[in-house]
């Protein structure tokens, strides 16, 4: 079961990890091209929600790589998913379920399956 949650801790942190980093380095008007969805938020707002998503990552992995503070991990997975619910609330509003919602709804499961398992 250990190697499962690493697996998907991975994944997840890697999903997070990129999509922040892509907020944090585009300005929104080159986000817009390909997520019609920042147009609803401003240029600080996206940039808080890639902090978030970074901040996210590193909880899910480095906790138990350092063995420092463990139950972060957990926290960080918790934390993924509410970040996850507000997008997917987001496209439910914007009328993007599919895809996006589908794929805000697949993190909220790996994020719930990580946390179920740390804590």
């Amino acid at each position: 079961m250990n190697t499962v949650l690493w697996i998907v801790q991975g994944v997840a942190a890697f999903m997070f990890l990129m999509a922040g980093v892509m907020k944090l380095m585009r300005t929104k008007e080159q986000m817009q091209e390909q997520m019609a969805w920042v147009e609803d938020f401003s240029q600080g707002q996206i940039r808080g929600i890639g902090v978030l998503e970074i901040l996210g990552a590193l909880g899910l992995i480095l906790p138990g790589l350092t063995g420092i503070l463990p139950i972060l991990t957990p926290l960080a997975a918790l934390g993924l998913g509410i970040v996850q619910v507000g997008a997917f609330f987001t496209h439910l509003r914007r009328q993007e379920v599919v895809p996006m919602g589908i794929m805000n709804l697949v993190l909220i499961a790996m994020v719930a399956f990580v946390a179920f398992g740390r804590f």
